[in-house]
């Protein structure tokens, strides 16, 4: 099939790395792979961060213009097959492809979309209506979590859903082969407000518990609240934490497959594809049993999964680990499999195919 792909929170060739650009190309990734033609059908960005009625106009007309533009160009040039939308949710709905997809008659499809009741206040709750409608209409709605797929089907009984577990392209890490040192400690994270500042602060509470033992923690990272991120580490002594800033994949690699154990406590995380690429270097992982987590990390197969906002229950976690190195190294052999097979872009290319091709086969018995 030609699939026409968007994302309106983040289109994927937006210069900022963030774990949703990374879904986005890997999800075009799998689509080619899977045997289709996969074009970015518009880089216009649908995200607003506050509900106001002027913004939600000039987004409006600057959508309707899209709209048209797309509308006369494959009237011009052809029609695709397939409306591929990744990730709409309320600051962000699809505002392009359900129309287009009426207007012409073709296939729609969401991935990862998301709705929370309680976000069903103000001017917000119309933003809602529009993510839901999108679902609603969709020949199958692809959900990367159990979360949100009960979710989905809570708002909306008659949605066709399908699930797809978050996956990665492992090359890049699988073919470095492992080599731990001792005690080195490894996250990677951008360095932002909310839930990311909320992990920096646990992780440094937590940290700060286990001075009495000889570990060392590489940060890879970047962003606008990098001065304040390292102003939670001041208390440790020189040497302990170690700066990388921002790396491209190949350095991230290389940095994980030296590295024993990868500590990230995930405040509300989505799901957290950086537990698969360390995962995918053979890390066994210690996070919060949080949000989608579990959805990414294998509770006793893969890492150790702790009660959220339990920072005595984290740290124990870490010391457990890091003074058992049996357990880190029976850990660390079941993760390299997990992330580099059953997580793999190969595997979810295989799995999507089977979802497309089954959903819109009905479509045409149905029609």
């Amino acid at each position: 099939m030609k699939i026409a792909f968007y994302s309106p929170l983040k289109s994927p060739n937006h210069p900022v790395p963030s774990g949703d650009r990374l879904m986005a190309r890997l999800l075009m990734a799998a689509l080619a792979r899977a045997g289709h033609l996969v074009e970015i059908a518009s880089e216009l960005r649908a995200f607003l961060p506050d509900a106001s009625a002027d913004a939600i106009v000039v987004r409006s007309v600057a959508m309707e213009a899209e709209r048209a533009r797309l509308s006369a160009l494959w009237r011009e040039q052809g029609v695709p097959d397939l409306w591929f939308c990744y990730h709409p949710y309320y600051k962000a709905p699809d505002l392009i492809g359900p129309a287009l997809t009426h207007e012409f008659g073709f296939g729609y499809v969401t991935a990862e979309a998301s709705y929370s009741a309680r976000r069903n206040k103000g001017l917000w709750a119309d933003m809602q209506q529009q993510v839901l409608d999108a679902v609603q209409q969709a020949s199958v709605n692809i959900c990367l979590t159990r979360r949100d797929f009960d979710g989905l089907s809570a708002a909306a009984p008659g949605a066709r859903l399908a699930l797809l577990p978050p996956f990665i392209d492992p090359a890049l890490f699988l073919e470095r082969q492992p080599q731990p040192e001792p005690g080195r400690l490894i996250t990677v994270a951008m360095m932002r407000s909310g839930d990311k500042m909320d992990s920096y602060v646990m992780l440094a509470d937590t940290l700060s518990r286990l001075t009495h033992l000889p570990w060392q923690l590489s940060v890879v990272g970047d962003g606008p609240l990098v001065a304040e991120v390292r102003a939670l580490f001041t208390g440790f002594e020189e040497g302990r934490i170690i700066w990388h800033g921002e790396k491209p994949a190949a350095d991230i690699a290389d940095l994980l497959s030296r590295s024993a154990l990868y500590v990230w406590p995930g405040c509300g995380e989505a799901y957290g594809l950086a537990y698969l690429e360390a995962q995918a270097a053979g890390l066994p992982v210690v996070a919060q049993e949080i949000a989608g987590v579990p959805e990414v990390v294998m509770h006793g197969r893969t890492g150790l999964l702790t009660p959220p906002g339990d920072i005595d229950a984290y740290a124990l976690a870490i010391e457990r680990l890091l003074t058992n190195e049996h357990e880190r190294t029976v850990l660390a052999g079941a993760a390299r499999p997990f992330a580099g097979e059953e997580r793999s872009l190969e595997n979810a290319a295989t799995r999507l195919a089977g979802v497309l091709d089954g959903y819109f086969k009905r479509d045409r018995q149905d029609g």
